[in-house]
């Protein structure tokens, strides 16, 4: 079989957004599958679908056409990134929502609903801390009422994001702060917001503690359900499939090598003063393996080693291992886990090929 390959679970994926979907409807919260990691696959897509996602969303406006094509259950597709004003015809066209911060682009979209005869809905994002996107607390109210007051456009609620630029927690506070953001902006415009969205998949251990939800009613969900793990910690949560992404390379040389580095030392290919390859600590002789596989593929700390086995380094098209007590040959496959970031490029590099599977019948 090919190599690197990533082999993708899609009934893990659907297993692991049923099981979230059944966690947080009892909170009064929907689940939108996030699939920017997994490059908009429209199968991925269909596998939320099935677990019971209320919709897709992505932040690249590439991947939701791919998903407006492959995914068509998905009513609901909601680019996640601000838009590009050089990009708002696209956005009309393939996202049926978007997320968004000011005027001039709200603008910008109002003008290209119209120009293709269409309604575009709008959540518009609110800076609670994390200094990432958004508009003040202070400001949404006018931002709503002037978003209200576009032809094209339609208000469909309020969100914000946290833990993706400085790490800040969500809890009971910024949570909190935002569902009373909800009430003004219903006050001011008169009009009942549908989607209050509190945020990621670092929120889940706030969303599943027993605390008050409020008006939060959507969480963005990809990580978690792609991976089955949460972002604060990167801990597996109770009931989530681990391993439903596998990368798989191949052995290229096994020889013993010495352990440490020999002669002078200047900068690594990456730039380096360091060697990643071998430190002076290390003595004696190892047995090293060398894989088809390189930072042209996938992070090096996006990568979890099989158990027995240590990773020592990447060059470009290298991995370095030190096998432990296995015996691979060339030829022989390794599989590793991967991480957020190592999901991210291998899976978006032209290098590696995905392979997706299904079985026929899934019982849970």
């Amino acid at each position: 079989m090919t190599t690197p390959r990533l082999e993708v679970d899609l009934d893990k994926i659907e297993a692991n957004t049923r099981h979230l979907v059944e966690q947080l409807d009892p909170r009064g919260i929907r689940v939108t599958g996030v699939t920017k990691a997994a490059l908009g696959s429209p199968g991925v897509g269909a596998a939320m679908m099935r677990g019971g996602a209320s919709g897709l969303a992505d932040s690249r406006i590439e991947n939701l056409a791919r998903l407006a094509e492959g995914t068509p259950e998905a009513a609901s597709r909601t680019l996640i990134r601000s838009p590009m004003l050089s990009q708002v015809e696209r956005v009309v066209r393939s996202a049926t929502t978007s997320l968004n911060t000011g005027l001039t682009v709200l603008d910008a979209l109002d003008l290209a609903a119209r120009n293709q005869r269409r309604t575009h809905h709008v959540i518009l994002m609110v800076e609670l801390g994390d200094l990432r996107e958004g508009v003040s607390p202070a400001a949404v109210v006018e931002l709503a009422r002037e978003t209200r007051g576009r032809r094209r456009l339609r208000l469909s609620g309020i969100g914000t994001n946290l833990a993706c630029q400085s790490g800040v927690v969500p809890d009971d506070a910024n949570m909190g702060e935002l569902s009373r953001l909800v009430e003004k902006v219903e006050s001011s415009t008169g009009q009942r917001l549908t989607v209050v969205s509190g945020g990621n998949s670092a929120n889940l251990p706030w969303a599943l503690s027993g605390s008050d939800p409020g008006r939060i009613n959507d969480l963005r969900l990809g990580e978690a359900i792609l991976l089955g793990t949460e972002p604060l910690e990167r801990s597996v949560l109770p009931g989530l499939h681990a391993d439903a992404f596998q990368l798989v390379a191949e052995v290229i040389e096994v020889g013993v090598k010495q352990a440490g580095p020999r002669g002078s030392l200047g900068q690594t290919a990456y730039g380096e003063l360091v060697p990643i390859v071998g430190t002076a600590s290390r003595r004696g002789t190892f047995r090293q393996v060398i894989l088809a596989l390189g930072r042209q593929d996938v992070l090096l700390d996006g990568l979890v080693a099989p158990a027995g086995m240590e990773i020592l380094g990447m060059s470009s098209d290298h991995l370095v291992l030190d096998q432990g007590d296995h015996r691979l040959e060339p030829g022989d496959e390794v599989r590793f886990a991967v991480g957020y970031g190592g999901l991210v490029q291998a899976i978006a590099s032209p290098f590696v090929t995905v392979e997706e599977t299904r079985r026929e019948t899934w019982s849970g």
